[in-house]
């Protein structure tokens, strides 16, 4: 059996309809997350935390449902029914967001959004930097968004890892791709790590703005007004996105596809963008839309999470290769760094 298909996304998520109308999605570790559909809205809300009183996520227009998930090993993915009792069995796993390094629009101060522009030299050099910062850190998946930048820097940062193992770009565009891209010996798969990309994970798509340059489109618009566009949660700027709305499609992506990974016992490593990884860090921290527009996102700087027994504990960014700290956070990092060191000396 190939170790790269397709598997059903369904069985990741219990799903059911309430006479409400709203659909529950059950997570393994006990928190459902209730979907109301409102027209061409969607309200997330995450049951049975505390800390999220009565405030929903009012999130937007979100296509992140899709028919089948492309995973590494449909074996360790269990079905929703195996879902909880998987996860007694999982040590501790861990999430690495990165943003993107710089990109010749930011260097340019241009509005960027879903406008496909590559890395500059300090980009890749920031990538390299971030690489070297995880390159002790489990890595067995790694997400990015469909745009070059964010590739790129997921490609270069793991260049640095002491593992060595390959980043595959997974293709499923059509059949052929998927048998054209097929690795026939096991020894090499072992040594790979498939690369999933996905539109939903793409930066927030700016509309009208795309191309602009930031300080000319504040003295044509009025620098209250574009700060509006840029900063508030649910005001998208002329035919694009809010925050509100990019937060639908990328937590539900998430929620979807990523976190039945982490379940299944994954190191999962998301690069994408500001935006995007701003909203799934919102579903992560539980912050209000309040606290999330005030979250800045450095490029290059990775962000490391401890998922376990369900629950996600932000650890901050590793400092570096050299430094005990951040493998000092848990015993399962120390036991790894201390692996490669073996393996390697």
């Amino acid at each position: 059996m190939e170790a790269i298909t397709f598997y059903p996304a369904i069985c990741s998520i219990h799903t059911h309809r309430n006479q409400t109308g709203s659909t529950i999605l059950q997570r393994g570790f006990g928190a459902p997350v209730r979907v109301v559909f409102k027209g061409f809205g969607v309200d997330i809300r995450v049951l049975g935390r505390e800390s999220c009183r009565s405030d929903s996520w009012k999130l937007g227009v979100s296509h992140a449902s899709s028919s089948h998930c492309l995973i590494a090993d449909p074996g360790s993915l269990p079905c929703s029914k195996d879902f909880t009792e998987s996860y007694k069995k999982s040590d501790e796993v861990t999430l690495v967001l990165i943003r993107h390094g710089e990109s010749l629009w930011n260097e340019k101060n241009l509005f960027t959004g879903c406008v496909d522009v590559p890395l500059t030299q300090k980009g890749v050099e920031e990538a390299i930097e971030a690489g070297k910062r995880i390159s002790n850190i489990p890595v067995d998946m790694i997400y990015t968004s469909t745009l070059i930048r964010a590739q790129m820097t997921a490609m270069l940062a793991m260049t640095q890892h002491r593992r060595k193992k390959v980043p595959i770009i997974m293709h499923n565009e059509n059949d052929r791709a998927i048998e054209w891209s097929r690795i026939y010996s096991e020894e090499t798969k072992k040594q790979s790590i498939p690369v999933i990309h996905a539109w939903q994970l793409n930066e927030r798509m700016y509309g009208e703005l795309q191309g602009l340059n930031k300080q000319e489109t504040a003295e044509r618009f009025g620098k209250e007004r574009v700060h509006e566009w840029r900063r508030s949660y649910d005001i998208p700027p002329p035919k694009g996105e809010s925050l509100e709305m990019c937060a639908g499609r990328a937590v539900a992506y998430f929620i979807e596809h990523i976190e039945p990974q982490l379940f299944s016992g994954k190191h999962v490593l998301i690069a994408a963008h500001g935006n995007s990884l701003r909203s799934i860090i919102m579903y992560l921290d539980q912050l209000t839309s309040q606290e999330v527009i005030n979250l800045e996102l450095s490029t290059g700087i990775p962000m490391l999470y401890i998922f376990k027994e369900g629950k996600f504990i932000r650890r901050g960014s590793p400092a570096g290769p050299f430094e005990a700290g951040v493998y000092a956070y848990t015993r399962s990092l120390a036991r790894y760094r201390q692996k490669l060191d073996e393996m390697l000396n």
